[in-house]
């Protein structure tokens, strides 16, 4: 495919959603909307027995999910992915970890989306103060043991594919 026009069709801070026209590699015209978002990190906070994951209510499902910490710095390109994921660990759960382990690096929606997120194992933690954003004020935190979080993706209990794929790489590590 070729690209022969690019409009934008939206902008929010965090995303944009672009319309190309483009040329297939058969001459014939079409189009092709996408969304451009930055990458993100999911982050598994294991002390060792438990995990702490989060519970937040997700308006496009109208409903609650368990998920594990994850999240985009928006406007800060320049953070490495082991960068986003401490921050997003320390701002959602108020965990700091001495040891951060990336497991895998995967594409979100490739059909729609250029995002990209990195899993990461994130152990020898400590506490310090939870620090929500203004969109996480429903958010809660659960404490739960690695057989547990594996039960309730296979229940569907988690639909959240980020912590369904973490939970794939973190088994398979």
């Amino acid at each position: 495919m070729r690209l022969t026009t690019r409009r934008e069709v939206y902008r929010n801070k965090w995303l944009t959603l672009f319309e190309d026209q483009i040329e297939r590699s058969n001459g014939a015209a079409g189009i092709y909307a996408w969304i451009d978002k930055p990458p993100f990190a999911v982050v598994i906070p294991f002390d060792g027995t438990h995990v702490t994951m989060i519970r937040q209510f997700r308006y496009p499902n109208q409903r609650w999910s368990w998920e594990f910490p994850s999240g985009a710095v928006e406007g800060k390109p320049e953070l490495t992915a082991e960068e986003i994921a401490r921050q997003e660990l320390r701002e959602e759960t108020g965990l700091l970890a001495g040891r951060m382990t990336a497991l895998g690096k995967l594409a979100v929606a490739p059909g729609f989306s250029n995002q990209e997120f990195t899993v990461f194992l994130a152990e020898d933690l400590e506490q310090t103060a939870v620090e929500l954003e203004e969109e996480e004020a429903d958010l809660t935190l659960g404490s739960f043991t690695r057989e547990q979080v594996h039960r309730m993706c296979l229940s569907g209990e988690i639909t959240d594919s980020p912590t369904v794929t973490a939970m794939y790489f973190w088994q398979n590590s």
